[in-house]
């Protein structure tokens, strides 16, 4: 199967040791990502957020790392995590 890139919005709320990350959400597209990104920064209990893309091959799960797009308030400063 061919390569496939996933546009994701990641929403990060506090916890009792930082910040935890939330329920991400799939967007069609980078502009989506951000735009989904930056709503979900502005909702009440959420910190910040972040929109990324993941390129990769689902039918093998190899997949490279992540590629930020867009931070938006409070995030983690590492994210090699995504």
């Amino acid at each position: 199967m061919s390569e496939v890139t996933y546009y994701v919005a990641l929403p990060f709320v506090a916890a009792d040791d930082g910040i935890a990350a939330g329920e991400a959400v799939e967007c069609f597209n980078p502009t989506a990502a951000v735009m989904k990104a930056e709503a979900l920064s502005r909702k009440p209990g959420i910190v910040g957020a972040v929109a990324f893309s993941r390129s990769g091959d689902p039918a093998t799960g190899d997949f490279g790392d992540a590629t930020v797009i867009r931070k938006f308030g409070e995030v983690p400063a590492d994210l090699s995590a995504l």
